[in-house]
């Protein structure tokens, strides 16, 4: 899925702000931008806990949801895929107060956040762009149905045959 491949790019991004907050990481790489003053300011973090270890859970979720999606008892169920909008749609709520108050409050920004926002707002566009269709996003950005039609079950080609080539009509009775 693309959200598998987004999810887990925002959880590696969420890993490192996290893990530089708590001392793990050295200094932050962040070139121009103000990164550590974001980081360091009381925004920066919510009743004591990193807002990164927040964005660590959330894209770990986000992850864990859409591999189980690409599950075969999960295929042609729209529940994985109505989780992953409801999740990234609260991912993209709390990025959106945490990007405002970047250049309202800070008036300071932070390149890696702006790139979890990115992130996060590719998640969420691709999901409900596949929910919108009537169909689950997967590897590659391509698309599946969400259900199967009854209707119209899958054929399976017999191995007498080949796809291209007409079956035989059935034998008469003896």
């Amino acid at each position: 899925m693309a959200a598998a491949t987004l999810s887990l790019l925002g959880f590696l991004l969420s890993l490192y702000l996290w893990l530089w907050k708590i001392g793990i990481v050295g200094e932050m790489a962040c070139g121009t931008g103000s990164c550590e003053t974001v980081q360091l300011s009381r925004y920066g973090e919510i009743a004591g806990i990193p807002v990164a270890f927040f964005g660590v859970l959330g894209y770990l979720g986000l992850l864990v949801v859409s591999l189980a999606g690409l599950q075969p008892r999960w295929l042609n169920s729209p529940g994985p895929t109505q989780l992953l909008a409801l999740l990234s749609g609260i991912g993209v709520a709390f990025t959106g107060y945490l990007t405002y108050v970047e250049g309202a409050v800070l008036h300071a920004w932070c390149r890696w956040c702006l790139a979890s926002a990115g992130i996060i707002v590719g998640i969420f566009v691709a999901v409900v762009v596949g929910l919108v269709r009537g169909r689950a996003v997967t590897p590659l950005g391509g698309s599946r149905p969400l259900i199967r039609s009854s209707a119209h079950p899958p054929t399976v080609p017999s191995p007498h045959t080949s796809p291209s080539t007409p079956a035989p009509p059935p034998s008469p009775p003896a």
